[in-house]
């Protein structure tokens, strides 16, 4: 079954359970999902938008007094390489990722005003790019597009 729709969309999400899911992934997967990448998934999650590495790390010391930017950057680089995060290198910020279980990569829709970030879960965007690379004789490694504007509500002006 194809999880993904074709429309953008915001995902709402309860991050308790969507924590759950990246801890039977990581089950499954055999990763270790040590208690510190598990508090940094958590505040990721928790966060409405897209969050910054040194926010993050402030609300580790809040904990943690002694975390250090190395700690918070090792916890990332373990979620984003297993897919339970996207990094949005335009804003040097993190996103939980709604689809944890799957590997897939996926466009983002920026908003400049209150930084949204929406992900356009539509693998044909994926799909697309990477036919166009291979037509070329590029191989790609990475693929992370990302799309800077206004969202609905700054438009009407509703934030």
């Amino acid at each position: 079954m194809n999880v993904f729709s074709h429309k953008p969309h915001h995902h709402d999400h309860d991050a308790e359970q969507f924590v759950a899911k990246v801890v039977r992934a990581s089950r499954e997967r055999g990763l270790r999902l040590t208690p510190l990448r598990r508090e940094v998934l958590e505040l990721v999650a928790a966060s409405a938008k897209p969050v910054k590495a040194y926010d993050l790390l402030d609300s580790l010391r809040e904990h943690h007094g002694n975390a250090a930017p190395p700690t918070v950057y090792r916890a990332l680089d373990f979620l984003l390489e297993h897919g339970f995060i996207h990094k949005l290198e335009s804003i040097n910020a993190y996103v939980h990722c709604p689809h944890p279980a799957q590997s897939h990569q996926v466009p983002f829709l920026i908003c400049d005003r209150c930084n949204s970030a929406f992900e356009v879960c539509d693998e044909r965007v994926a799909e697309l790019i990477a036919a166009q690379a291979r037509a070329l004789g590029f191989t790609p490694q990475d693929q992370t597009l990302e799309v800077h504007g206004l969202c609905r509500d700054c438009q009407s002006g509703r934030k």
